[in-house]
C-alpha cells in the first residue's frame, strides 16, 4: 500500500512546529527531542536506532528517491512534504538535504546503562569534549570499532546536536550513552564494575600498541585544550600513541581511532 503524505502549504502549519527556527533550537535544547538529518541517519533512526520518531519531514523534490526509507517508516509516524521554499522558511535557513525527522530522546543515568552491559564489552568514556565534530567523530569511531556504550562527564556537550549526530553518520542514535558527573565518579562507576580503565594522552606511559586488552575495558579521553588533569593521569594506567618526534598530539577523535583499533584488535 501506497504511504500517504501530508502536504504542507503554510510556513505557520502548527503540525511541523517542531522543526521551526532549527539552529536557534539547537542552542536550546528541544525538551528531550532531536533533530534527525539525512538519508544516512535517518536510514539509522528507522533500523538500528534505540529511540522513535515523532515525524519526518521531506522537501517534496526528494521524495521520489527517497522510497526504500518511506517504506521503513512505521505507519504512525506522520511524513510531512513541503517545497523548498515553504520549507527552508520553517527551518530559518535553506536545508540542502531536505530531509528532517524529530526523534524522541529518553533519559538513562551512567549507572543504569553500565548495569546493562556483558561480561566482555568495551566502553569509550569522555572528559571535557566540547567540540561537535569531535563528538560526532568519536561516536562514529565507536561504533565502527565495536564499542558497547559510551561514558560522557557532565562537562561534555551534547551528542543530540544535529551537528553531531550528522557528523557521526547516526552512530550516536545507535551506540549507546549516558552522564556520570565528573572523571573521579566515572573512573569509579567503571572499577566497581571490573573494567579496567586506560587513560589516553600524549603524556601516556606506554604505547597504545603494547597495551593488553582485558574483557572489560574503557577508554578514558580527554579534550583537545587542557586533555585529562594530573590527578586523572596519576590515578589510572596510561597509554600514548607514538608518533613522529617532531609533532607531539593527534586531533581526539583520530585518536581515539587508534586507539580503539588497537584495544577491538586486541
Amino acid at each position: 500500500m501506497k504511504r500517504t503524505l501530508i502536504r504542507i502549504e503554510e510556513a505557520d502549519d502548527p503540525r511541523i512546529a517542531a522543526y521551526r527556527d532549527i539552529r536557534e533550537r539547537d542552542l536550546v535544547g528541544r525538551q528531550g527531542r532531536f533533530v534527525a538529518e539525512g538519508r544516512v541517519v535517518l536510514n539509522v533512526l528507522f533500523s538500528t536506532s534505540r529511540f522513535s520518531a515523532e515525524s519526518v519531514f521531506l522537501r517534496e523534490n526528494r521524495v521520489d528517491g527517497l522510497a526504500d526509507l518511506i517504506e521503513h517508516i512505521p505507519e504512525d509516524v506522520p511524513v510531512y512534504v513541503a517545497s523548498g521554499a515553504v520549507m527552508d522558511q520553517i527551518a530559518g535557513f535553506e536545508i540542502h538535504r531536505g530531509i528532517l525527522a524529530i526523534g524522541r530522546k529518553p533519559e538513562t543515568t551512567g549507572n543504569e546503562l553500565l548495569d546493562t552491559l556483558p561480561a566482555q564489552a568495551l566502553v569509550v568514556a569522555l572528559s571535557g569534549i566540547s567540540n561537535h565534530d569531535n563528538m560526532g567523530s568519536i561516536f562514529r569511531n565507536a561504533a565502527s570499532f565495536g564499542a558497547a556504550a559510551i561514558l560522557l562527564t557532565d562537562d561534555c556537550c551534547d551528542p543530540f546536536y544535529r551537528k553531531a549526530i550528522r557528523v557521526s553518520v547516526g552512530a550516536t542514535l545507535k551506540v549507546p550513552f549516558a552522564r556520570i558527573s565528573d572523571p573521579d565518579a566515572l573512573a569509579g562507576a567503571l572499577e566497581s564494575r571490573g573494567f579496567s580503565i586506560l587513560a589516553l594522552s600524549p603524556r601516556g606511559g606506554i604505547d597504545i600498541a603494547d597495551v593488553e586488552r582485558t574483557p572489560r575495558h574503557a577508554l578514558l579521553l580527554g579534550s583537545e585544550g587542557h586533555g585529562l588533569s594530573q590527578d586523572v593521569m596519576d590515578r589510572l594506567p596510561t597509554a600514548r600513541i607514538s608518533m613522529a618526534d617532531d609533532f607531539d598530539s593527534l586531533n581526539v577523535a583520530a585518536a581515539s581511532a587508534i586507539a580503539l583499533h588497537r584495544l577491538w584488535r586486541g
